[in-house]
């Protein structure tokens, strides 16, 4: 991935078994084109070389609170002066506990009080220590103050408990800081604006335990509805069944069929601004539902299929007031399949991403296409959160061109 987010990040590392997943996070922000600097608490230290951070992020790491070799003899002060965010992974129940009451008795804690810097913590811990009301209180008041949290998850932990109090993933980190990063000082360019999204698979039933489907994960379309969010739109998400959870702010209306969507996207678009079909809709669904599970009963099972009706087509013919913003998703042809989208269903801009062989599907990255009735132009492939950003800005400045 290239340098796409010129940004400092202060990575804090507390004690606990997971500072040991802390060097994957710091090469995965350093890779997604972020600058880091690492400060580690002694207890963490304990459980991974400060070396491995300073080959990893080509620094120096931070760990003395009275740096001789700091400006002024202060290494707090330079780094709350540089850092742009600071996230601390793993945050451990004492780290959260000392930052909550504003000690300062550590590098790291004093960096938190010192900096104007957004403070982010991957909470890291056994399960017990996590549901005790002390840290949970902590937690309250830590967010109370403006701190975000990410996680934690949960699963098997290193004491072989079963719980929440896992760090996330670095992967999730940095998807999750990039996320944080791209949307600082948005301008709120659709403040007042409703964007209507559709997202996710739909689900066609053959029996109570088939259906027909796709390899759909809804990220970049809920990806596209936190940069819609964060631009001050009201969102609206017509999703299809993901793993995805929520995100924060957004309205999601959960459906399973095409016939569902349809009916529930042809509803809330009348209320709408701005449509985007990310959903990959299924084209056909089964003339009839069995009503009980099919049996083995030869080589071959024959199912007669009917069309589905055509939601985005639909949606753009229904209003001339709605901007409508299609998704084409192509194995082959893509420009020419993109184009010829744009012109049948009416769009206002349609957006065309390369499927199959590792690409688009189940992917945290992605690359478009971004095509309109007189311009094109191409993103290239990045993490797809940024993507979202990206293709918002754009969205943003054809419905100005065209409303305008």
């Amino acid at each position: 991935m290239t340098n796409q987010i010129n940004k400092n990040i202060v990575v804090g590392i507390s004690g606990g078994i997971a500072a040991y997943k802390s060097a994957e996070l710091v090469r995965g922000l350093i890779k997604a084109g972020t600058n880091v600097r690492v400060c580690m608490t002694a207890a963490a230290m304990q459980f991974i070389t400060p070396l491995t951070f300073q080959a990893l992020s080509g620094n120096p790491v931070h760990s003395d609170l009275l740096d001789t070799d700091a400006e002024a003899g202060m290494g707090h002060i330079e780094l709350a002066r540089w850092a742009d965010m600071i996230l601390i992974a793993p945050a451990s129940a004492d780290f959260m506990a000392r930052l909550s009451i504003g000690m300062a008795n550590d590098l790291l804690s004093t960096l938190c009080l010192a900096s104007t810097a957004p403070i982010h913590l991957a909470p890291a811990m056994n399960r017990v220590m996590w549901d005790n009301p002390a840290t949970q209180h902590n937690l309250h008041i830590l967010l109370q103050r403006g701190i975000k949290t990410h996680g934690p998850a949960s699963g098997e932990q290193a004491c072989g408990e079963i719980g929440a109090g896992r760090m996330l993933e670095p992967s999730e980190l940095v998807h999750q800081s990039l996320t944080a990063l791209a949307c600082m000082d948005k301008p709120q360019f659709l403040q007042g604006k409703h964007v209507l999204l559709t997202a996710g698979p739909t689900r066609e039933a053959i029996d109570p335990v088939r259906y027909i489907t796709n390899r759909s994960s809804g990220k970049m379309g809920y990806s596209i509805a936190i940069a819609a969010r964060d631009l001050g739109a009201t969102v609206t998400i017509i999703s299809g069944p993901v793993s995805l959870a929520p995100p924060q702010g957004v309205e999601v209306i959960k459906v399973e069929s095409a016939e569902e969507m349809h009916t529930a996207t042809l509803r809330a678009a009348k209320n709408a601004d701005i449509f985007i079909a990310t959903a990959a809709v299924s084209d056909f669904a089964t003339k009839e539902i069995f009503t009980k599970k099919i049996k083995k009963s030869g080589e071959h099972l024959h199912l007669q299929l009917k069309q589905n009706a055509d939601i985005l087509a639909d949606v753009s013919h229904q209003s001339d007031d709605l901007f409508t913003v299609g998704f084409a998703a192509e194995t082959h042809n893509l420009m020419e399949y993109a184009r010829s989208k744009l012109d049948r269903k009416k769009l206002d801009l349609i957006v065309a991403n390369p499927v199959g062989e590792g690409k688009g599907f189940d992917q945290d990255t992605n690359q478009l296409e971004i095509i309109w009735h007189d311009g094109h132009l191409s993103l290239p492939e990045k993490d797809k959160q940024l993507l979202a950003y990206e293709l918002m800005d754009i969205i943003v400045e054809r419905y100005n061109s065209h409303f305008g």
